[in-house]
């Protein structure tokens, strides 16, 4: 069993969390559903952990893009740009649309441009 604890900071130098505490009595569904839960994210985490795909995500986070855009962007070969968006296509991250002959790529859902969002404020935002 889980129960979800949010914390706030009250001054003292404690850390806050969302997380939930997972008690030593967890039932075997909790279980279940706490692994599945894990290596979807797992899966997740290891489609953004190359740099080529995290600055694709990067790029997506401001607008759909084409390919050729991404390209010129990333200065790189179509080739690996469509390696990585093929990457992140299987794992439901980005979607395409066709137009004529151009291909172009958006972000499927919220969640990749929240983590770009949480890597930016951890990694390349100025103090």
């Amino acid at each position: 069993m889980t129960t979800d604890v949010t914390t706030k900071s009250d001054g003292s130098g404690e850390s806050t969390s969302r997380l939930p505490v997972f008690d030593v009595n967890m039932c075997a569904e909790d279980m279940e559903r706490m692994m599945k839960n894990a290596q979807r994210a797992s899966n997740f985490l290891k489609a953004i952990s190359h740099e080529g795909r995290l600055m694709i995500l990067c790029h997506l986070a401001s607008g759909e893009k084409s390919v050729a855009e991404l390209e010129n962007l990333l200065s790189a070969r179509q080739a690996a740009v469509s390696q990585q968006l093929t990457r992140l296509r299987l794992e439901g991250l980005v979607s395409p649309r066709r137009d004529g002959k151009a291909i172009y790529y958006s972000l499927a859902d919220d969640r990749p441009k929240q983590i770009m969002e949480v890597v930016y404020d951890l990694f390349c935002k100025e103090d």
